[in-house]
């Protein structure tokens, strides 16, 4: 019986961060304007405090991109980084104050890694989405 019970609440709990997450990719898909081409991909993560999630994509060149970064339902609440392939920093969100997107244009194909944490004042745990928009 006890198994059963904890089984169950491992259940809820999952189907409670997948709806958060749900919610979360929602608001953060206003970011991703008619002006651009979503990729398709939803890049999610739950995240407790100081955990650091990592998403790797291939971006090609002569394209203007945008990366929406959420969490929670406000914008602000998710720290971004993005490298290049052999990890040096591109961009990073908080030298613009948490801006919840960047946009750029690429002179050549690249793998970029984008890495995502909690801002530590927004709260100890969070679904992390990021979205990645092409321009038409």
């Amino acid at each position: 019986m006890k198994r059963l019970f904890l089984f169950l609440i491992a259940i809820v709990s999952v189907e409670l961060a997948s709806a958060q997450c749900d919610i979360t990719a929602d608001i953060c898909q206003q970011h991703i304007t008619d002006d651009y081409l979503s990729d398709g991909q939803h890049y999610r993560a739950l995240l407790l405090t100081e955990q650091v999630a990592e998403f790797n994509a291939t971006l090609y060149g002569h394209t203007t991109y945008r990366v929406a970064a959420c969490s929670g339902t406000s914008d602000g609440n998710l720290v971004f980084r993005v490298y290049d392939e052999e990890r040096n920093l591109i961009f990073k969100n908080t030298d613009f104050k948490n801006a919840p997107h960047w946009d750029f244009k690429l002179e050549s194909t690249m793998d970029v890694i984008i890495e995502a944490e909690l801002d530590p004042i927004a709260g100890a745990s969070g679904c992390a989405v990021m979205l990645i928009g092409f321009l038409r």
